[in-house]
């Protein structure tokens, strides 16, 4: 059975592409997905690409990339990153190593955005690489 990398994507990452690209890019969510998905396949992996705007949703992901044994996950909080602490105890209640992914780098914006739950549970974080973030951090994730 191919090793599964679960990619979960937070608030309004649904709106990559059209929402601020000086910030965030030109690329949709769909069109990182697919380059992810030839990437995988490269690596002898397979990705699970979501999203959703709901913080539960996210925190049953996680538990779910556990219960079915996921070699990693990629987890791009947007904004929940600087205020879930819910997200961060669903990272450290499983044992699959979570990546952290950003687009731009958190630490260059907003003094708010400096402070990352999401990094106190996190093995890695990759961001303010643009797209390439996610691409950086399956490789990672592939050397597991």
């Amino acid at each position: 059975m191919t090793p599964v990398v679960f990619v979960l994507n937070g608030p309004n990452l649904n709106l990559l592409g059209i929402r601020e690209p000086e910030i965030y890019g030109y690329d949709t969510l769909d069109e990182i997905a697919g380059r992810l998905e030839d990437q995988a396949r490269q690596l002898g992996l397979t990705v699970d690409v979501r999203q959703s705007n709901h913080e539960g949703h996210l925190i049953d992901w996680l538990h779910e990339a556990n219960a079915v044994g996921a070699k990693a996950v990629l987890l791009n909080a947007a904004g929940y990153t600087h205020t879930s602490v819910a997200i961060l105890d669903a990272i450290k209640s499983i044992t699959v190593p979570v990546f952290e992914v950003h687009l731009s780098d958190p630490h260059l914006r907003e003094a708010f955005r400096h402070k990352s739950f999401i990094s106190m549970g996190a093995v890695a974080c990759f961001a303010g690489h643009g797209a390439a973030s996610y691409t950086l951090a399956l490789d990672a994730a592939a050397c597991l």
